[in-house]
């Protein structure tokens, strides 16, 4: 399908008249050359238009979505808790049952497996008599992806960059602690760390092969670099482990941060061949304390992350 070519299902409401009137040429063209992901549904959330923006964020293609429902093992929208929106707090749902635009803050299922933090606006699609007939969403690629991405070029430029996870890389983390360190010893603010283990990777290396492995780590990677805040760091501390570093908060916030962490990979998969091979975590986490260095921090918080793993893993810490 060649650019600026409409994506659209047959059977869409009042959307196939709307498109096919010559008049809406510019309007067609706009939508597919948008920066925003833009898909239209009928009442029951079958999918009968799909823009290239949408097919950038979420990696799947019009041919692979028209005609199905957006909750058909597609998007899965989730929220930072890790629990399923498409049964029923959906904001599209809620625009086709009163009407009503409505926004979220939420995590699409992309279709490498991962998840990606995304903000999406709804609004209602209404036939001549005011009815509802179906729904557009917009969605957007939130702004912690887009650092996440320059974070990689500045990396990548300084030989900081682990190439397997496109994060920083051991190295970089050191570097990190010991500037957080050095100011929290001056008086700065407290900071907290959170080490995330991934679950079984051996397992998924002996069964499915070190390409799945690899693609495993990519994918953790990823979730975890779009669920913490621009101003965490996260990299690859080694083997299977990621560091985040979480300066300015409290034990609260850092424990709720590593719990979001852990919903959030555990809401993911990794596709191989036909198979969904679910992901998951283990994770411990600090905070700094008088004294510390960085083998005392980084020692309380593999503690942690043994405990976790100890009790069944998929489990946080702290």
């Amino acid at each position: 399908m060649e650019q600026g070519e409409t994506r659209m299902e047959s059977s869409g409401p009042s959307l196939q008249a709307l498109l096919a009137d010559e008049k809406n040429h510019l309007f067609k063209h706009v939508l597919d050359n948008l920066i925003d992901g833009v898909y239209f549904t009928d009442r029951n959330r079958r999918i009968t238009y799909w823009n290239q923006a949408a097919e950038h964020l979420s990696g799947y293609s019009a041919d692979e979505v028209l005609g199905r429902c957006c909750a058909d093992n597609l998007l899965m929208h989730v929220d930072e808790a890790g629990r399923v929106l498409c049964q029923g707090e959906c904001p599209l749902s809620r625009t086709i049952s009163d009407g009503r635009p409505h926004r979220a803050e939420v995590y699409l299922h992309h279709k490498d497996g991962h998840r990606v933090p995304v903000e999406v606006r709804v609004c209602p699609i209404q036939d001549k008599n005011g009815d509802v007939v179906g729904a557009v969403e917009i969605f957007q690629d939130n702004s912690r992806q887009r650092a996440v991405r320059e974070r990689a070029k500045e990396l990548a430029k300084w030989a900081f960059l682990d190439p397997a996870s496109q994060l920083g890389n051991r190295r970089y983390l050191e570097r990190q602690l010991s500037v957080h360190l050095d100011q929290y010893a001056k008086g700065g603010s407290p900071f907290g760390i959170i080490l995330a283990d991934v679950d079984e990777l051996k397992r998924i290396n002996d069964t499915y092969g070190h390409v799945a492995g690899d693609g495993a780590l990519a994918s953790v990677a990823r979730t975890l670099a779009g669920c913490l805040r621009v101003s965490d760091v996260v990299g690859r501390w080694g083997g299977d482990e990621f560091l985040a570093i979480l300066p300015g908060i409290t034990k609260e916030v850092l424990a709720a941060a590593c719990e979001k962490c852990r919903a959030l990979v555990a809401s993911s998969s990794l596709p191989v061949d036909s198979l969904r091979v679910p992901l998951t975590i283990s994770a411990g986490a600090a905070m700094v304390a008088p004294g510390d260095s960085q083998e005392s921090l980084i020692r309380r918080a593999d503690q942690y992350l043994y405990a976790s793993k100890n009790s069944g893993r998929n489990r946080v810490r702290c």
